[in-house]
């Protein structure tokens, strides 16, 4: 179903949140020297590298260009054997579905093992208040469950697995190597500052929000400030403007205030990124809006 799922994407949702300011992907490039990033429509995929190990985190949709911009960044895609999945929703899952183009057949995913319950129909996944349910996803791929706070080594990279429900059941956020948290669909970054996501595609808004604010005093404790990485709206590494509107959610019924006159009118149409562009410097991170 991913190949039909993201072409309904494609066409109902630009239609349905453009002009809103609620989409506000990076273009496909690197952040710094070991995190790339690939752009689907409006959604990131991403990619952390060490000592020659690549993690790929999320799988996006079911992308026809997807292959074309990994070369942009040097990446083949026979070459990643580990994909850590925040949520199992169309736009993060659908290269590795059953009628995907198998790029990454041969990649283990690990997902929590809450979330793997949409996998194997235990649950299903609500959206647009609850109202709606997605189509079932189906994947081949090996998987491996985790519990939260469960950490992993993979060829020498630090994961600590962080359980942020709401969004979805069981979604995740990963802490890399204490430098990097890949937030999936947890936060959403607003011209001045932090939300919980879109409120008609969670399946709890006020877990979602608990959530939030759960994993900010996580980080204090450690006492850490990674750069943290959006599924849909960049980065940071200002840590008090990640979490500043953690117990608010973004409305997604109208157009954002303030105005954020970098967002794009339309998320989908994606003219401005090229293999140019994604060869030239580091993506800038997210800045508050005066």
């Amino acid at each position: 179903m991913s190949k039909k799922a993201s072409n309904f994407q494609k066409k109902v949702m630009s239609l349905v949140y453009r002009g809103k300011e609620i989409f506000k992907p990076l273009n496909t490039g690197r952040i710094d020297d070991n995190v790339a990033c690939v752009r689907e429509w409006i959604a990131n995929i991403f990619f952390y590298t060490k000592n020659g190990t690549t993690i790929m985190i999320d799988a996006g949709y079911n992308y026809d260009r997807l292959k074309e911009k990994m070369s942009w960044l040097d990446i083949e895609p026979s070459s990643i054997r580990h994909i850590l999945i925040t949520h199992q929703d169309t736009d993060h899952v659908g290269a590795v579905e059953t009628d995907s183009d198998g790029l990454f057949k041969n990649a283990t995913l690990y997902l929590s093992e809450i979330e793997n319950r949409y996998l194997t129909g235990e649950k299903r996944r609500k959206v647009i208040f609850g109202l709606y349910k997605l189509p079932m996803v189906k994947s081949d791929n090996t998987r491996v469950l985790l519990q939260d706070g469960q950490i992993l080594n993979i060829g020498g990279i630090r994961v600590e697995c962080i359980l942020v429900p709401g969004h979805t059941w069981g979604h995740m956020v990963y802490l890399i190597d204490n430098e990097y948290l890949f937030t999936g669909d947890t936060i959403w970054f607003g011209a001045d500052g932090g939300y919980s996501f879109i409120n008609s595609l969670a399946e709890d808004n006020e877990l979602a929000k608990k959530s939030l604010a759960e994993l900010e005093q996580k980080l204090k404790r450690k006492g850490l400030s990674p750069k943290v990485i959006t599924g849909h709206t960049g980065w940071t590494d200002d840590f008090e403007f990640v979490f500043r509107h953690k117990d608010q959610v973004c409305n997604s019924m109208k157009k954002q205030k303030p105005h954020d006159p970098n967002a794009p009118y339309d998320g989908y149409v994606e003219d401005d990124d090229t293999e140019q562009n994604a060869r030239s410097g580091f993506l800038h991170k997210v800045v508050p809006v005066e």
